[in-house]
């Protein structure tokens, strides 16, 4: 049985996302990657929800810090990476690549994105073209990479890009401003990137969130998915042609000292 997912987005902290996503057809309702239970709570009883779950992308403490409250008012099970089971509090579901988890009648498909850290994991569930990537991918950026390679993030990264146009990129963070002023650096003469400007300057001005963009829109304007690209390479004095992944690490590197 598809379902399609009602999914409400939640700022906390300075920057952070968390989102609960119901599945109306069996009541399941997921956090991902809560970093409070106080939000969540709030979010639940608004809508009369029971959370069922939490969906872990990685283990740091702005995407876990709401796990043990949440399950301790809840009774909800915690999900999260397989190879990363000690660094999530109150695991109790294991999940890796190529894994199928169902939160009610709502399938995703586990995906595991190292380089931000060395368990990150993604969740798709293409039935609501939706992508929970948690901080391997940005709207016109990506993830530091404090535990993996630039290698890893650009198989990571490939991986997402290789979805389906339309998904809906439910990244972490609220990033996309500064994100889009390296990036015009990169790509000045980009018209996707110059439009998505436009547009995030007016979401902004708005007081709205940049975030969800879709997959199309990464492809077309972020220089991180655009490794492969002759003129990304050349930006950061690269030949057309080079290994993406060096290009990809050099582009993060000048982006960490940005």
């Amino acid at each position: 049985m598809m379902s399609t997912l009602v999914i409400e987005q939640i700022p906390v902290l300075a920057d952070n996302y968390i989102y609960v996503a119901h599945d109306p057809a069996s009541g399941a309702t997921a956090a991902v990657d809560p970093a409070a239970a106080e939000p969540v709570l709030a979010a639940l009883q608004r809508h009369g929800w029971r959370l069922s779950h939490i969906l872990n992308t990685h283990h740091h403490g702005d995407h876990t810090g709401g796990n043990l409250d949440l399950k301790r008012a809840t009774g909800c099970q915690v999900v999260g990476a397989r190879r990363d089971a000690a660094r999530i509090p109150g695991i109790d579901v294991e999940i890796g690549e190529g894994d199928n988890f169902l939160l009610g009648h709502a399938a995703a498909m586990v995906l595991e994105t190292p380089g931000h850290t060395s368990g990150h994991i993604a969740f798709w569930f293409p039935d609501s073209l939706a992508l929970f990537c948690g901080d391997t991918l940005f709207s016109l950026g990506c993830g530091r990479l404090f535990e993996g390679s630039a290698a890893e993030m650009w198989a990571s990264l490939a991986k997402l890009r290789a979805l389906p146009a339309e998904t809906r990129v439910y990244c972490a963070h609220e990033y996309t401003a500064a994100n889009g002023r390296f990036a015009r650096l990169v790509e000045r003469d980009n018209p996707a990137l110059a439009a998505r400007l436009d547009q995030v300057n007016r979401l902004t001005a708005a007081g709205r969130p940049t975030v969800p963009s879709t997959l199309g829109e990464e492809r077309a304007a972020n220089p991180f998915l655009r490794a492969d690209i002759p003129a990304v390479a050349r930006a950061v004095g690269r030949e057309a042609g080079a290994d993406p992944a060096e290009v990809f690490g050099e582009l993060r590197r000048r982006k960490d000292v940005f």
